[in-house]
């Protein structure tokens, strides 16, 4: 149960992000709107809970390994999303969306495949 729940916000997160990338792009008045500014942070904030409860639940090490792997590009997916969200140029933007969803692909392969190399090293 807890992990359709951590797979499901994770879902909801990235399609968030990308409405909200895409009200980004447009200069959307939405996008200044109280509950498109707060959500996001509920919703990851869950993500991050579920994500803690099933790595103590498991005996997971955040340090080493697939985990920590997921950890890092959530680090990159983070940073990439604010420069997305808050850079002023349309080229910085671009960058961003584009680190942003190669760190979330990389997230959710490493995730299926709970390995750190998920397109392998054969």
């Amino acid at each position: 149960m807890l992990k359709h729940m951590h797979v499901a916000l994770a879902y909801l997160t990235v399609a968030g992000f990308l409405l909200r990338a895409w009200w980004a792009f447009v200069d959307a008045p939405a996008r200044r709107l109280k509950i498109v500014r707060i959500a996001p942070h509920v919703v990851d904030t869950l993500l991050l809970l579920l994500g803690v409860t099933m790595a103590l639940q498991y005996g997971l090490s955040p340090v080493s390994g697939w985990l920590g792997a997921k950890l890092a590009g959530l680090v990159a997916y983070v940073g990439f999303g604010v420069l997305t969200l808050r850079a002023t140029t349309m080229r910085a933007r671009m960058v961003g969306l584009t680190g942003a969803l190669a760190s979330v692909g990389y997230i959710f392969a490493v995730a299926f495949t709970r390995d750190p190399w998920p397109l392998g090293s054969e």
